[in-house]
């Protein structure tokens, strides 16, 4: 059940205690794809996952503004600070939790969010009263996964199938001209990088243009498939925590 487009009466007659929320960010994606790449990937994850689940599930509206300070230099960018971030997911999981959907899946699209979506999630298990876990799609997704990029390969597959008409395709050499092959500059494993405008010129990170439609049709069925896989998982699971010793 979609609650942005649900009622409050249908909302109150679920029987679940499931609850998706999609996690994103608003900021560039190089010449050819949308600021809202990260939204639109991570709800349309969230989505399929629910309409596979053999159960029923409450999607939430997505969260549309993350951790993306790193590409400020390009406009259209937006961000908020860690702590605003994980105040306002911690939150809005606490009012899923007041309605009963006290088992939340962070279905995440950014890799800025990664770390404080972690870092949220501990501090919801471990002091409110809901069970929380982030769950990244392009990192459960198998072999595809060394290919993330950033507007590259992967992200460019899954907009082509999921939401065609966002992709500027005649952007898509432009893009591939002034991307990167990796992120950041590496010396000794450590990155002397900390946004993405030090090492790629336009934003992009990999090869758009080996980001078909058909692969984005694999994508988003692997992450389909390892979102339900967790869905049990979390559905399953005794979140009761030990006890102090």
């Amino acid at each position: 059940m979609n609650l942005r487009e649900s009622t409050w009466t249908e909302a109150d007659a679920a029987e679940t205690d499931l609850a998706l929320l999609p996690v994103g960010s608003t900021e560039q994606h190089g010449p050819h794809a949308p600021l809202g790449t990260d939204v639109v990937t991570a709800e349309e994850v969230a989505e399929e996952a629910a309409s596979t689940y053999d159960g029923e599930v409450v999607v939430a509206p997505p969260i549309p503004v993350g951790v993306a300070e790193e590409h400020r230099q390009f406009t259209g960018t937006l961000w908020v600070s860690p702590d605003t971030f994980r105040d306002y997911v911690r939150e809005t999981v606490a009012s899923l939790a007041h309605h009963g959907w006290d088992r939340v899946v962070l279905v995440n699209g950014h890799g800025g969010n990664v770390g404080a979506l972690r870092e949220v999630a501990g501090t919801i298990v471990r002091h409110d009263t809901a069970y929380a876990v982030p769950f990244t799609w392009f990192e459960a997704v198998g072999d595809h996964s060394g290919d993330m990029g950033h507007g590259g390969p992967l992200e460019t597959a899954m907009l082509r199938h999921v939401a065609p008409e966002l992709v500027r395709e005649d952007r898509i050499e432009e893009a591939r001209e002034g991307a990167s092959d990796g992120w950041g500059e590496w010396v000794s494993y450590a990155n002397l990088a900390y946004d993405s405008a030090e090492f790629t010129e336009n934003g992009v990170v990999g090869d758009p243009a080996e980001g078909s439609k058909e692969r984005g049709e694999d994508l988003l069925a692997l992450a389909g498939e390892a979102l339900v896989s967790l869905l049990e998982a979390v559905e399953s699971r005794d979140v009761t925590l030990p006890p102090h010793k």
